[in-house]
C-alpha cells in the first residue's frame, strides 16, 4: 500500500472536497487538528469562493450525518455500517446513522447494457431473449435489470455501475488516510479504533462490488438448505455471470408489507386481483403470516448457530413470500460467521446467564469481546448481576430479545469492551428479524425460537460422539506442540549461544510526542531567525551602513514574519 503523502497527492481533489465539506458543515477544528489545511486548501480558499457558513443551530451528530450525505455514496454506506456498531456509536448518533438514506439515480440504460457486452463477450442480443432497459432499482455499486433467458426463465440482471471500484477505493483509500490522522492527533477518538473501523467497512464493501462472490454464497445456501422447504434460494445463471454481473432467477412473489397488508382482511373481502399476475387464490387462504414468522426463525437460527453461516442483512426489503408460502432471501452481499469457538462461547454466555453465574457470564464477555482500556471488573460484575436480574426468570412470552441483546451490547461499550464484527452482524440480524416477525403476527416472540436451539447446542456438547470428537482435536494439538517443542528449544539455544538473543520493545503514543517537540523546535528556530532579522535590519537602517531600500523591507519582511508566527502560536490555542 502507497504510503499516505502519496494517497493524498493522488486524490488531490477529492481530499480538497473532504476538507471543503468539513468546512461547509462546521469542522474547522476537526480540520485543523487533522491538518487538512495544506497547500492545495488554502489555495482553493483564496482562488475559490469561501466555503458555506455552516449552520449552528444543528447539532453534531446532525453535521456529522450530513457530511457523510455531502460526501457520496461510499460514505453514506459507511455511516450505514458503523450505524451496527453500538458498542462503539454512541446512541444519539446511532439514531441519527440509521436516517442515512441513498438517493443515488440509475445510469443510463445504454452504458448498463455496453457494460453487459463487454463483461459477457457477446452481443446483448445473443445473451437473452429479451432484456428490459428500464431499471427495477438502482443504488450505489449497481442496478438491476429484468430480462429473459431464451428457455424462458425470468432473470434479474445485477450489474456493477461503471467506475463504482475505482470510486469506492479512492474514498477507502481517503478515508484510512483519514483515519491515520484521527489516530495520530486526536487521542480521545483512539478508542474508537477509526483504522480498525475503515478496514471493517473496506473488507464489507469489496465484498459487495464482487458479484460472483455473492452468486457462490447463493449457492452455498442453496446447498446447505436443500433439504428444507421452507427456504428457496434463487438459482444462479453463471455462464451470464462475472464479478461484475450477476443473473439470478426472478423471484415473483410478496413483499412483507404486502403480505402485512392483507394479513387482516377477511377472505370473503379480499380481492385476488390486488396483486396482479401473482396469485390465483387470496393470498390468507396460501400463506399464513404467523407460520411465516416462524419459519424466519428457525432458518435464521439455523443458519447461525448450526451451520456458523447466516444472511447479515434480513430487513423487510430482502425478503419474499412465494405463492406456497415458502420463503425467498435477497441480496447475498452481506453474510455473517460464526466460527465453532464462538458460538460456543456465545451458548456458554446464555447458560451463564440462566444459572445467574455472574462470575462466569463476566469471564465469558472478556473472551468475547476485546477491550480497548482498562476494565473494572468489579463494575463489570455488579452491571451484569443487574442485568442478570432484569431478565432472569422472565417468562419467554413477556421477553424482549432486541432489548436483551441491545442492554447487553450497551453494558460492553461502557465498559471499553470491543464487540467482534460477526458478533454485531448478528445482534443487528436478530433485531432487525425480531421486528419483522412482529409485523407478521403482533405476539411473535422470538425468544420462544431460540431455546430450543440453545438447549440443542447444549444437549450435543454432552453428548459422548462429540466428547470424543474434542478429545481427539485437543490430542492431536497437544501432538503438535510436543513435536514443535525442540525445534522452539533448539532456535532459542542457537541464539543464547550466539549472543542474538533480541527483546524487541514497543513504544505508544511516542511518535505523537516527537511530532510535538519538532513542531516547538521549528517554531523556536523560526523564532530565533526572525529575531535575528528584526535586529540586524534595525541596526542597519539606525547606523544608515546601506540604502534603505534594502534595510527597509527586510525589517518590514522580518516584522511580518513575526506577526505570522504569533497569530499561528495564538490559532493553535497552545501559547
Amino acid at each position: 500500500m502507497d504510503s499516505h503523502p502519496f494517497r493524498l497527492l493522488r486524490n488531490l481533489g477529492r481530499s480538497r472536497e473532504i476538507a471543503t465539506v468539513l468546512l461547509n458543515h462546521g469542522f474547522s477544528d476537526l480540520t485543523d487538528r487533522l491538518g487538512l489545511r495544506s497547500a492545495w486548501y488554502r489555495t482553493r480558499r483564496f482562488l475559490s469562493r469561501k466555503p458555506a457558513e455552516p449552520a449552528r443551530h444543528l447539532r453534531m451528530v446532525e453535521r456529522i450525518r450530513l457530511t457523510l450525505e455531502s460526501l457520496g455514496p461510499t460514505y453514506i454506506k459507511f455511516g450505514q455500517v458503523m450505524s451496527t456498531r453500538p458498542d462503539l456509536v454512541p446512541p444519539e448518533m446511532l439514531v441519527e446513522l440509521k436516517k442515512l438514506q441513498e438517493r443515488v439515480p440509475p445510469f443510463p440504460s445504454a452504458a448498463a447494457v455496453e457494460r453487459l457486452e463487454e463483461e459477457l463477450g457477446k452481443p446483448i442480443a445473443e445473451l437473452f431473449a429479451s432484456f428490459d432497459t428500464t431499471p427495477l432499482a438502482a443504488g450505489s455499486l449497481g442496478q438491476v435489470h429484468r430480462a429473459v433467458h431464451f428457455n424462458g426463465t425470468h432473470l434479474a440482471v445485477k450489474i456493477r455501475r461503471p467506475g463504482a471500484v475505482r470510486n469506492v477505493e479512492r474514498d477507502v483509500s481517503l478515508m484510512l488516510e483519514i483515519a491515520t490522522l484521527i489516530d495520530r492527533n486526536i487521542a480521545e477518538a483512539r478508542i474508537f479504533d477509526p483504522v480498525g473501523l475503515v478496514n471493517h467497512f473496506a473488507r464489507t464493501i469489496r465484498r459487495e462490488l464482487n458479484f460472483a462472490r455473492e452468486g457462490r454464497t447463493m449457492d452455498e445456501f442453496r446447498r446447505v438448505f436443500r433439504e428444507d422447504a421452507t427456504l428457496y434460494v434463487p438459482n444462479v445463471f453463471w455462464e451470464l455471470t462475472t464479478e461484475a454481473v450477476l443473473t439470478m432467477e426472478y423471484i415473483d412473489a410478496y413483499s412483507i408489507s404486502e403480505l402485512v397488508g392483507l394479513a387482516g382482511v377477511s377472505v370473503e373481502t379480499q380481492s385476488v386481483d390486488v396483486f396482479t399476475d401473482r396469485a390465483d387464490i387470496p393470498i390468507s387462504q396460501a400463506i399464513n403470516p404467523a407460520q411465516v414468522a416462524v419459519n424466519g426463525a428457525r432458518i435464521f437460527m439455523k443458519q447461525a448457530f448450526e451451520y456458523g453461516v447466516f444472511h447479515g442483512d434480513p430487513h423487510p426489503g430482502n425478503i419474499r413470500i412465494r405463492h406456497d408460502g415458502t420463503i425467498c432471501l435477497l441480496d447475498y452481499g452481506m453474510i455473517g460467521m460464526l466460527d465453532e469457538k464462538t458460538r460456543e462461547q456465545l451458548i456458554d454466555l446464555l447458560v451463564a446467564i440462566s444459572k445467574q453465574n455472574v462470575d462466569g457470564a463476566v469471564k465469558l464477555v472478556l473472551q468475547i469481546g476485546e477491550p480497548y482500556r482498562e476494565v473494572d471488573r468489579t463494575l463489570l460484575q455488579v452491571d451484569m448481576r443487574d442485568f442478570i436480574a432484569n431478565y432472569y426468570g422472565l417468562p419467554l412470552e413477556r421477553m424482549n430479545v432486541g432489548r436483551l441483546l441491545s442492554d447487553f451490547v450497551g453494558i460492553m461499550s461502557n465498559h471499553g469492551i470491543r464487540c467482534p464484527g460477526s458478533l454485531m452482524l448478528l445482534i443487528r440480524a436478530l433485531v432487525t428479524l425480531e421486528g419483522v416477525g412482529r409485523e407478521l403476527d403482533p405476539d411473535f416472540n422470538l425468544a420462544k425460537h431460540l431455546q430450543p436451539f440453545v438447549e440443542r447446542m447444549v444437549r450435543q456438547r454432552f453428548h459422548p460422539s462429540y466428547i470424543a470428537e474434542r478429545l481427539y482435536a485437543e490430542t492431536q494439538k497437544l501432538l503438535e506442540l510436543a513435536h514443535e517443542m525442540p525445534v522452539y528449544l533448539n532456535a532459542t539455544m542457537k541464539k543464547f549461544s550466539e549472543n542474538d538473543l533480541r527483546i524487541q520493545l514497543e513504544h505508544r503514543n511516542l511518535d505523537h510526542f516527537i511530532l510535538e517537540m519538532e513542531r516547538s523546535s521549528n517554531r523556536l528556530v523560526v523564532g530565533m531567525v526572525v529575531a535575528a532579522l528584526i535586529m540586524a535590519s534595525a541596526l542597519i537602517v539606525a547606523g544608515k551602513v546601506s540604502s534603505p531600500w534594502i534595510s527597509v523591507p527586510m525589517y518590514i519582511c522580518s516584522s511580518l514574519l513575526a506577526i505570522w508566527l504569533i497569530f499561528g502560536i495564538f490559532r493553535s490555542g497552545r501559547l
